[in-house]
């Protein structure tokens, strides 16, 4: 117990320093780490309260960059009933099949940042999109506890600037593990053990998030991003290996 809480706050710490440092990504550090511990159930729902307070927090922080809040909002409603779907099928869905599907998705994450780093959309057709993209993020979040493939991918390639992209995905983030906090109570995946694990991991998620902010600034984004990239090809291997 003491070993899978020691690598818990470790993952957290990781996740904050990635969060801290492009404003987003926590989710697919800390979510397959954790499942590796305690099953992809227990550790989508250890995430909840560290990540919606995280949000909540830089969502406000940069809350004057946003300048589009028609395609926010939009974004935000989806995003969050999509979460509500999704929890229910993360208490639906047998543990080994949640494993492959994180691990996948990290897997395609990563692919997918590797092989099309320059593609783009359209603003103007990403405004049409953000609604479905919302949806089909919140699934995702909802049920595997990683909405990274197609939220961050989504707004990566609307080529946001960093200071709009944070507080447009942490408003989505905030809108989405609002809903599920209280779905996953209701589904009685949230024990008063998971709930004192995620208050204390906030502490090491918090703690990451201003040394992510100065290490980018030191290292560089591209050369911490494919770091980052390289650790999680090595979680989501384990993760698949792990369940077959």
């Amino acid at each position: 117990m003491i070993e899978s809480l020691a690598v818990a706050m470790i993952a957290f710490l990781m996740g904050g320093i990635l969060k801290g440092a492009i404003g987003a990504g926590t989710p697919v550090i800390v979510v397959p780490i954790t499942s590796i511990y305690f099953g992809v159930h227990h550790a989508v729902a250890l995430f909840v309260l560290p990540a919606l307070a995280s949000n909540i927090w830089q969502a406000w922080q940069y809350r004057q960059n946003i300048e589009d809040r028609g395609f926010v909002w939009r974004l935000v409603i989806s995003g969050a009933v999509g979460a509500f779907f999704g929890t229910l099928l993360l208490a639906a869905l047998p543990a080994d099949l949640l494993s492959i599907v994180v691990g996948s998705l990290a897997l395609f994450y990563v692919g997918f940042r590797l092989l099309k780093p320059d593609w783009s959309l359209r603003y103007g057709l990403a405004r049409m999109l953000a609604a479905p993209a919302g949806l089909a993020a919140g699934l995702l979040q909802g049920a595997a506890g990683i909405s990274a493939p197609i939220s961050v991918t989504f707004l990566h390639a609307v080529r946001l600037p960093r200071e709009r992209f944070i507080p447009t995905i942490s408003a989505m983030f905030t809108a989405m593990t609002a809903v599920q906090f209280p779905s996953l109570i209701g589904v009685g995946l949230m024990s008063w053990q998971i709930l004192a694990i995620s208050v204390i991991a906030c502490i090491p998620l918090f703690a990451g998030m201003p040394l992510g902010a100065v290490l980018v600034r030191r290292v560089g984004v591209r050369l911490f991003d494919r770091l980052i990239m390289a650790l999680l090809f090595v979680i989501a291997l384990r993760l698949i290996l792990g369940a077959t």
